[in-house]
């Protein structure tokens, strides 16, 4: 049973940096998974907020590009988001995704919070 589960959020004040970690579990072949965060802040639609195929192709959406990092550790199972430089409207709930390698099933974690606040 595949799972992941996020940590590393909380309470930051602008311009401030945050590691998000999500580990995951019945994944057979980690490392062929495409990896990703996700983002909803209230009231709003979940948004892409970055995604890595492989070791090293990256994708971000335009709002955190030159201030967030995804990176994984194929070896521990683990995906990174480092945050720096937030902001006010990087208030959300932070979800990790991946999408598996072969039959493209999606799965979800349940989420993590980070807070922007003076």
């Amino acid at each position: 049973q595949v799972q992941l589960v996020e940590s590393g959020g909380g309470l930051v004040q602008p311009g401030g940096s945050l590691r998000l970690s999500c580990a995951a579990s019945g994944i057979n072949f980690f490392s062929l998974n495409t990896m990703g965060w996700y983002r909803q802040a209230p009231e709003k639609e979940r948004e892409l907020v970055a995604t890595i195929r492989g070791g090293s192709n990256t994708d971000y959406a335009d709002s955190v590009k030159g201030r967030f990092t995804i990176s994984r550790d194929n070896a521990k199972n683990v995906v990174y988001l480092q945050m720096n430089s937030l902001q006010f409207e990087d208030t959300a709930v932070y979800y990790c995704y991946t999408q598996m390698w072969g039959d493209g099933m999606d799965y979800w974690g349940k989420g993590t919070l980070v807070t922007v606040i003076e």
